[in-house]
């Protein structure tokens, strides 16, 4: 697994034969690499290591533990401890996949010998339960009247901005200014992979941002304000609240499946693809590249062909 090389330096360690020795601790060792990370740029990761390193604190109970005495058994250990937690296999997963990430780290800035400590817990993803919503529940979900419930409404807005921009993620909608959209386009680059994505404005799209339009900032969509720190505090907070509201919507759907903003991009491809759309519009349109064949099959795409699709999927609602 390939890791972005960062150096760290603490003024309190010493060697074993010269000043004392303080070897560098995995929740030490973390947040020094979450601070470099930022500097880089990389929140989204500093973001995941930082959810992985408050689980660890837990599973430590307030101490810490020394790189170099990292094994097999407390990797064992802690994935014992989430599954006792009442964590599904993928949530536990995505927790030592992290902390893998965070040793590979180590690895790379030689504070420690590598060694395969996760060869025995499970780090792969198991194909999820279905989290689309069907056409017909879209269609209850947009016409509900939540006027009376403003935090509820604007949940509701912001599920369906997601679902007609093609399912976009809620840190790209987050950080989307009036100048993203030029000439009835919307360009944006994804946070996630930095591939830019271009749509096609269409009326639902202009009638949510018209609804919460402010002269007073920059931002297209009322989520989050400021830069840096600030922003990802206050985007963060946003975020849970509006996931905390469409929970409840989804309650008073009657929904089997917990309603989050996710849940938009999942509709998109699920409504695109009863649509009879081509599985390589949907892809391109989903901004998907992670996939190799897929990048190269779709490569010379005409945005044209999206823009239809996704023309064809906003006015089924």
């Amino acid at each position: 697994m390939a890791t972005t090389k960062i150096k760290f330096r603490a003024s309190t360690v010493g060697t074993k034969e010269g000043t004392p020795y303080d070897p560098v601790s995995i929740i030490r060792y973390t947040e020094e690499l979450n601070k470099q990370l930022r500097k880089i740029g990389k929140s989204r990761t500093a973001d995941r290591y930082a959810t992985t390193l408050n689980s660890l604190k837990r599973y430590l109970k307030a101490d810490d533990l020394p790189l170099e005495e990292m094994d097999g058994t407390f990797v064992l250990g802690y994935e014992q401890w989430l599954k006792e937690c009442g964590l599904c296999r993928n949530t536990t997963s995505f927790y030592l996949r992290n902390l893998r990430a965070i040793y590979n780290h180590a690895v790379e800035d030689g504070l420690v010998v590598a060694s395969p400590l996760f060869k025995h817990v499970y780090t792969g993803i198991n194909r999820t339960a279905k989290r689309a919503l069907p056409l017909d529940i879209l269609q209850r979900l947009k016409a509900l009247n939540l006027t009376l419930h403003p935090g509820q409404e604007l949940a509701r807005d912001m599920f369906l901005f997601s679902f007609y921009t093609r399912g976009m993620s809620f840190i790209d909608m987050a950080q989307l200014t009036k100048s993203n959209l030029q000439d009835g386009v919307l360009t944006y680059r994804r946070q996630k992979t930095s591939q830019q994505l271009h749509i096609r404005w269409e009326a639902p799209m202009q009638e949510i941002v018209t609804k919460y339009q402010s002269e007073n900032t920059p931002y297209l969509l009322p989520l989050a304000t400021g830069k840096g720190a600030t922003f990802r505090k206050r985007y963060r907070n946003t975020y849970d609240r509006i996931n905390k509201e469409l929970k409840k919507i989804g309650k008073l759907l009657g929904l089997s499946i917990p309603l989050t903003t996710y849940v938009a991009r999942h509709s998109w491809a699920s409504v695109a693809k009863s649509k009879n759309v081509a599985i390589s519009t949907i892809s391109e349109g989903l901004g998907h590249d992670s996939e190799k064949t897929t990048r190269i099959y779709l490569s010379s795409l005409d945005t044209s062909v999206i823009d239809t699709a996704n023309s064809l999927i906003i006015n089924s609602l």
